[in-house]
């Protein structure tokens, strides 16, 4: 039973260092429960503190996946389309132009939606470059996370 344990949680944690490159995975969370199924083993053993630590780190970092991609728009000057077209520029890069999408996807979305919102190009451009900014931040955040977990 050790050993499918230990065999499961690798394969989470690999699943996880994945996850934070690709959005349709969630990195940290799948990194934490490969990190639970670990301590479930006799061979590992983590301290409650421990985990409670790291679930900490992870719903932190979960959010702010979310959150830091929002702020890089608003910080070089988006507005709500622009916030929205990289959302859906991001769905959108995500199944049509798989992984090179991901990370065009929102740029592209967010000066489509800046452009809409009838701001001129350098403006939408810009808007743009917030948003991929934010979302590298956001994706070394997960990186960093999942890597320490692993």
């Amino acid at each position: 039973m050790d050993y499918l344990l230990i065999f499961l949680g690798i394969v989470m944690m690999i699943a996880g260092l994945l996850g934070c490159m690709l959005p349709v995975l969630p990195g940290p969370p799948l990194s934490y429960i490969g990190m639970l199924l670990l301590h479930f083993s006799e061979k590992y053993q983590f301290s409650s503190n421990f985990l409670i630590g790291w679930a900490v780190v992870t719903i932190i970092v979960y959010l702010l996946d979310y959150l830091i991609p929002i702020w890089g728009t608003k910080r070089f000057g988006g507005s709500k389309r622009g916030i929205w077209g990289s959302i859906i520029g991001l769905m959108i890069g995500m199944f049509v132009f798989p992984p090179i999408g991901i990370i065009v996807g929102p740029f592209a979305g967010a000066v489509i939606g800046e452009l809409s919102d009838g701001k001129q190009s350098k403006e939408a451009f810009r808007s743009g470059l917030g948003t991929f900014i934010g979302f590298l931040i956001g994706t070394l955040l997960k990186l960093i996370a999942s890597g320490m977990m692993a």
